[in-house]
């Protein structure tokens, strides 16, 4: 006999299904943001949920996500007036599906990262906070389909 507590990723896991049908839309602005989206998801859904990525024939569900838009919003300035950290917000389109389910949300992941005085943000920078917004963007919508596997599965 136990508790009876179930991790979140449980209900989540239960909503997926074993077999997960995952697509990625490419942004012709930023083509390359799309493979790095794509391998997070991915990893996310095996890690996190023990769910495998299959084709669209063979899933359980389909999960599809989207850039919707890429900001970088200056937070702080030096004395002279340059900006020295900057928060980038990453906001995503997922659309779960699954039988008569369907989910369809955006979530924005905010990354903030300092950057030198009077320099510009350079593409490893910029990827990198794209990548580490996207992935907490990606962790709200897990913990968003947890809740929703919790109401539909829970005991």
């Amino acid at each position: 006999m136990g508790c009876g507590y179930k991790p979140s990723s449980r209900h989540a896991h239960y909503l997926l299904g074993e077999k997960v049908y995952t697509k990625v839309e490419v942004s012709l602005s930023d083509p390359e943001n799309a493979l790095l989206l794509k391998d997070a998801l991915n990893r996310a859904l095996y890690r996190r949920l023990k769910s495998h990525v299959s084709s669209k024939k063979e899933a359980d569900s389909s999960l599809k996500v989207r850039y919707n838009s890429i900001k970088f919003i200056p937070l702080q300035y030096d004395k002279n007036g340059y900006v020295v950290y900057y928060q980038a917000h990453i906001t995503l389109g997922f659309t779960f599906e699954k039988d008569k389910i369907r989910e369809t949300r955006l979530i924005v992941g905010r990354y903030e990262f300092p950057i030198r005085p009077s320099a510009i943000i350079s593409n490893d920078l910029r990827f990198k906070a794209i990548e580490q917004g996207s992935i907490k963007a990606l962790d709200e919508f897990i913990s968003y389909l947890s809740v929703k596997g919790l109401v539909k599965y829970g005991k």
